[in-house]
């Protein structure tokens, strides 16, 4: 998960305009982090070009490495939509990842 630059975009360029602010928490199962992980490193390059994306990241945790970090900026609510409606989503995030979490939360924030 290391592409983390999207199109060479500033995080200046990507939070102008605002946008809707997605921040995900995630648990693997035991045993199951480095399976998600793969999982993630396959999706993140299809995240990142999706039109309506101004900002993707993905973090693992140091301390607890079955934990991870969403930060999404998308463009708007119809952007965010468009995200969960992807193949790419449901292929790699409904279909295979999240059999593999124990924990899961979503917020959504509007920038500043």
């Amino acid at each position: 998960m290391g592409r983390y630059a999207i199109k060479e975009r500033t995080i200046s360029d990507a939070v102008s305009g605002g946008g809707l602010l997605v921040v995900a928490r995630w648990e693997a199962k035991e045993g199951e982090a480095d399976k998600v992980a793969a999982i993630l490193d396959r999706f993140l390059p299809e995240a990142q070009s999706e039109e309506g994306t101004k900002l993707f990241l993905i973090s693992r945790a140091r301390e607890n490495p079955e934990q991870f970090l969403f930060y999404e900026l998308f463009r708007d609510e119809a952007a965010f939509k468009a995200h969960q409606e992807s193949a790419h989503f449901k292929t790699y995030i409904a279909g295979q990842a999240l059999p593999l979490l124990s924990k899961r939360e979503r917020t959504q924030y509007a920038l500043l």
